[in-house]
């Protein structure tokens, strides 16, 4: 058996049992069961509370990915136009799965470092070009970084833009999302991250908007999300749907929803402002610059200069903690705390946290 590690990646999390617990029954058959149905739509409304939404919610198995592609493979034709807002690894990755499917993409390119705050350029490039969808990414994992979206939002009503499009997975369950209040139209997420369930559910919200938009697309590929406009309804999903991988993300927001989404959320800021204190105390840096807004589900730190990243974390791992490097240009310079989810509890940051000030300091 493995040595059990302090786990603070930032995603996929540590699992609760009671969430393991729930996954764990010879269930019936889904495409049979009314059970499964009324678990179905038990889940959806969690997850409506937790995105702040009265929209419909649909859930895919697979990880956070597959929604992603459904959404833009399902909104969007070769030629439409599509303004991404781009602050970091998966902004500028959305940008590029849109442009792998046809759309013509317009970046607002900012540094990885930055969150956005200079409204006048996203203004006039939105007026200017005239998109179908703008995309952001409201909690950049690799980076650290929460973009704020009230100005995106307003902006998107103001110029009569039809979708707004944004990546909630790393910030949905720890940060506020409010996706209703910013008009958001493909509220994307992931159970493995602030949710604390295993990495196998994909969950987005869907405004009307958005639904009308993908009944003139009508793409019928498997991850395509016009067929489950009525599978609730019907009771006819277009796939067999993982019972198991339900009723998990079910029991996962059950306990974000009995904890209290206000607690959930301070939770969240301690966990944050006690890992920049402990990081600060031991000399490291912290990537994001000084005028962005840090995230409280992760903290991406600087790796020091005298210091080889695959070492340090091997080096972590003998000592019996887990942490993240990052991805793209940030590869082997950027490490990161993952405080989110089951993870954002002082009882666990703090012995890992000290296990990496102890390596360090070899």
């Amino acid at each position: 058996m493995k040595k059990r590690l302090i786990s603070l990646i930032p995603g996929p999390v540590s699992v609760s049992e009671s969430v393991l617990a729930a996954a764990c029954h010879d269930f019936g058959s889904p495409d049979l069961d009314r059970d499964f149905l009324e678990l179905y739509n038990q889940t959806e409304s969690r997850l409506q509370k937790i995105l702040g939404t009265k929209n419909s919610i649909i859930i895919q198995t697979g990880e956070g990915m597959l929604g992603l592609w459904g959404a833009l493979k399902s909104c969007l034709r070769p030629g439409d136009r599509v303004v991404a807002v781009c602050s970091g690894v998966f902004g500028y990755g959305i940008a590029d799965m849109a442009e792998a499917i046809g759309a013509e993409v317009k970046r607002l390119t900012l540094p990885y470092d930055q969150t956005f705050n200079e409204t006048g350029e996203l203004e006039r490039l939105v007026a200017e070009f005239k998109p179908l969808m703008i995309t952001a990414v409201h909690c950049e994992t690799p980076s650290g970084t929460l973009n704020p979206l009230a100005e995106i939002a307003r902006i998107k009503r103001e110029q009569g833009v039809q979708l707004l499009c944004v990546d909630t997975v790393a910030s949905a369950g720890g940060v506020p999302v409010e996706a209703d209040k910013y008009q958001i139209d493909l509220c994307l997420n992931g159970s493995q991250k602030c949710l604390s369930a295993p990495p196998n559910m994909t969950f987005v919200g869907v405004s009307q908007a958005a639904w009308e938009i993908i009944s003139e697309v009508n793409y019928v590929g498997y991850d395509a999300f016009k067929p489950f406009k009525s599978a609730q309804d019907d009771f006819y999903f277009p796939n067999t749907m993982y019972w198991h991988g339900t009723a998990a993300l079910n029991a996962a927001a059950g306990l974000i929803l009995d904890e209290g989404l206000d607690n959930v959320y301070r939770r969240h800021i301690e966990a944050m402002y006690y890992c920049i204190e402990r990081s600060h105390n031991m000399g490291l840096e912290l990537y994001a610059a000084a005028d962005a807004i840090k995230s409280p589900t992760v903290t991406a730190l600087k790796v020091p200069q005298n210091v080889e990243w695959n070492t340090l974390q091997r080096l972590c791992r003998e000592n019996g903690l887990a942490i993240a490097g990052s991805y793209g240009c940030l590869a082997d310079k950027v490490m990161r705390i993952g405080h989110m989810g089951t993870q954002a509890d002082l009882k666990q940051l703090k012995p890992g946290m000290d296990i990496l000030e102890k390596v360090l300091h070899q």
